[in-house]
């Protein structure tokens, strides 16, 4: 055993993230393993502090005699996945900007050992004769308690302790006699939490498809040769990443189901990655069928202690499969085998704070360091994973067929540009709610969406359409209460206009709906219309979300009105009309993504009609028929839609063509900060001037800022970015190394307020 462990401090400052050397004691070397937290004394006073163990040395640098000892451990971590996650958080540190020390707070989550529940209870020794002789000797003794306590365990022998406590009356003091006499035992039996316990739930085969049975050979084939030429010590050019592309409702999850079977087949465990907002009881009743005990959840219901026991499970082998958001992707299993992205094109997978990590491009990496292979999954892919897939990066399956045989709804866009000419100044179109009224006649199921998302003060026309948009940038303008439309890209601002400068009219300005105000309106029209309503503020209590759900596929209600989290993956075979309200709000967002995530919004609802017996129908109402999202989202044309994304995004230098990276400078100071902002603007011009001498009209390195971000200051922190665009990713991570090294210099010389320089690659949120 190494007499020396290398600790990162668990202090987030720049000057302190590099390992320290501390002795091991002799009475701790069993406990303490890479990525324990452990308790050390650091700095001149030295105050108690926990740190991450990183590495063991057998000789120090430094005199024996002026090296600190480790104090205790307070978490152990494993022998079996510690090094794994410290290589992770290496990884991360490197490749996401972050310190070390932030890195290994996201891959070894669990800080703390995991509390077994205690379960106590007590068992009668005496067969039924001599029972009854010891009750009649505690009775003859008046001895109440030890008698009524006997005489409940007559009927029923084995009892849970705390009951004989409350209902029984019965002091501790009373069962430890009765123990001494051999009249009972008083068992002790510890086990950790299971969130969630189905096993009365029946297990089921899976027919597959040709279809579907052909992505999971093809899978397991992969894996089969990454895991031999591993054995071999030998390089394979087999994909780690497969993407399954398929329609909704096309049995993507039962292709999950059949290749998590064959990999645990072989002794590997398995991660399911599903959006939090998609993790509903139904999905996870599909896995118990197949796993039962042997799978686990992780999602943000569950307490601190519930999730370290998870972990603890997962170390100790007890389970095979995890279910869970992005965070269960550092569920610390000895050797994973696979981690299944389902509906891969979701945001909820960028992780918005330090590191910001993408799930996809760890898991990639988590399969790199073990051996495994990765599956993405959606009905409508992003563009920066169809876009390794055609370059031959990953592997691409399709599923082009409804698992039930039914066909897509009918779509109908509804112009309702038109419908304001009319006279109609309703939400509801006429189409709409001629459809509507048909439902509600023949008792079948609506659901209507609400687009909300990148809602955030834009300025558009009701009569023509025409969006306030930044001549530089092609994203949409955001109106800041000083009346002033900014681009929070590049800084371009105007004055608010209240005229439309294409058209005249005077029916411009910031657009304001709601769900609440829909729902008073559907109330008024069909007021015996059963509703109900899904969002923020319905979905608030715990258990209301799931409550909500089970309601609409009880039938309970007519109409499920909501926002987004109404059309993430739910099946219900009642509906046969979905209709999307603002379909194009999402367009004008400041956000360079803003047609990708809106075509995907509609392509997704659009796929909630039609999914049992009867057709469906949908009808996408919006202001901007014309648009080229709107147009293949109606058709489910993603082949389309990809083509003509991906040469706007190639013509403009984004993601995914383009890498970008993101450098966010905040300060309490303004001053400060737009300092700082200035300088690392001068720093990327010397950076790259020798990289951009050697281009043609297109500059092979494009910076743009600084600008103020889109909330320039949050909680009094005043925010500025600057943006660097590059084909070559590794230029990126160059000129974020350079630039953070000198962020860390200029702190040296600063005083009175620090200032955070933070690097988001490829970001998927505007700033």
């Amino acid at each position: 055993m190494s007499r020396y462990a290398q600790v990162i401090i668990d202090i987030s400052h720049g000057r302190l993230d590099h390992p320290f050397t501390y002795r091991i004691p002799e009475a701790l070397r069993p406990a303490v393993r890479l990525g324990s937290l452990v308790n050390v004394p650091f700095g001149k006073g030295s105050t108690s502090r926990e740190g991450y163990v990183v590495a063991f040395s057998d000789t120090a640098d430094y005199p024996d005699e002026k090296i600190k000892e480790i104090t205790g451990v307070a978490a152990k971590g494993s022998s079996r996945t510690g090094d794994s996650m410290v290589q992770l958080a290496a990884w991360m540190k490197e490749r996401y900007g972050s310190t070390m020390v932030t890195a290994l707070r996201t891959t070894l989550t669990a800080r703390k050992e995991a509390k077994p529940v205690e379960k106590r209870e007590v068992r009668l020794l005496l067969d039924e004769a001599s029972a009854r002789e010891k009750l009649s000797f505690y009775e003859g003794k008046h001895q109440v308690a030890r008698a009524r306590l006997l005489r409940e365990l007559m009927e029923i022998p084995t009892q849970p302790y705390s009951l004989i406590l409350s209902k029984l009356h019965v002091t501790a003091a009373t069962m430890r006699a009765m123990k001494e006499q051999g009249v009972i035992e008083i068992l002790t039996t510890t086990s950790l939490r299971n969130p969630v316990s189905l096993s009365n739930v029946e297990g089921n085969l899976l027919h597959l498809s040709k279809g579907q049975q052909a992505i999971v050979d093809g899978v397991i084939r992969d894996f089969d040769a990454i895991t031999a030429a591993r054995a071999a010590g030998s390089e394979t050019g087999v994909p780690l990443v497969s993407l399954i592309h398929g329609i909704t409702g096309s049995g993507k999850t039962e292709v999950y189901i059949r290749i998590i079977e064959e990999i645990v087949k072989r002794g590997r465990q398995a991660i399911m990655l599903i959006p939090e907002i998609s993790l509903t009881y139904q999905t996870l009743i599909r896995f118990y069928r197949h796993f039962g005990d042997r799978v686990s959840v992780m999602n943000s219901t569950l307490s601190e202690g519930e999730k370290s026991d998870q972990f603890e499970r997962a170390r100790r082998g007890e389970i095979d499969v995890i279910i869970g958001p992005r965070s269960a992707l550092f569920t610390p299993f000895p050797n994973p085998g696979v981690i299944v992205i389902d509906e891969e094109h979701e945001n909820s997978y960028k992780n918005e704070s330090m590191p910001k990590y993408h799930a996809r491009d760890v898991a990639v990496e988590i399969a790199k360091i073990h051996g495994g292979v990765v599956v993405l999954g959606s009905a409508t892919p992003s563009l920066d994973s169809a876009y390794h897939a055609k370059r031959g990066d990953f592997r691409l399956y399709e599923l082009g067929e409804r698992l039930t045989g039914g066909s897509l709804p009918d779509v109908d866009i509804t112009d309702m540009r038109s419908e304001l000419r009319s006279g109609n100044r309703s939400i509801l179109s006429r189409k709409l709610s001629a459809l509507l009224e048909d439902r509600l006649a023949k008792k079948e199921q609506t659901m209507l969406f609400l687009n909300r998302r990148g809602f955030s003060g834009f300025v558009s026309c009701r009569s023509c359409g025409h969006v306030m948009k930044c001549p530089h940038c092609d994203v949409a303008l955001s109106l800041h209460r000083n009346g002033k439309l900014i681009c929070h890209y590049c800084g371009y601002e105007t004055p608010n206009v209240h005229i439309c400068p294409e058209c005249g009219s005077k029916f411009i300005s910031g657009f304001r709906a709601g769900t609440e105000q829909i729902e008073e309106e559907i109330h008024r029209r069909y007021p015996a219309a059963r509703i109900l309503r899904m969002d923020a503020d319905t979905t608030a209590q715990k258990g209301s979300y799931e409550k909500i759900l089970s309601s609409f596929a009880n039938e309970e209600a007519d109409i499920l009105l909501g926002t987004q989290m109404i059309v993430k993956g739910h099946d219900f075979p009642g509906v046969t009309l979905v209709g999307i309200l603002l379909a194009d709000l999402s367009l004008y967002s400041n956000d360079y993504r803003a047609s990708e995530r809106t075509f995907q919004l509609l392509t997704q609802a659009a796929g909630r009609a039609g999914r049992g017996e009867k057709p469906g129908h949908v009808v996408i109402q919006t202001y901007e028929p014309e648009h080229y999202a709107i147009q293949y989202a109606s058709r489910q044309d993603y082949e389309g839609f990809y083509n003509e994304e991906i040469a706007y995004r190639n013509a403009l230098m984004y993601p995914p063509v383009y890498h970008m990276l993101a450098v966010q400078i905040q300060s309490r100071n303004d001053d400060y900060a737009q300092m700082m902002a200035g300088r690392v603007r001068e720093l990327l011009d010397k950076i790259t001037k020798g990289i951009n001498a050697h281009a043609g009209t297109i500059p092979l390195v494009l910076i743009i800022g600084p600008a103020a971000a889109s909330i320039w200051r949050i909680r009094d922190e005043y925010r500025y970015v600057v943006y660097i665009k590059c084909a070559k990713y590794d230029t990126l991570v160059d000129c974020k190394d350079r630039v953070e090294a000198y962020a860390s210099a200029v702190q040296e010389n600063v005083h009175g307020a620090a200032i955070q320089v933070q690097f988001d690659f490829d970001p998927m949120n505007p700033y």
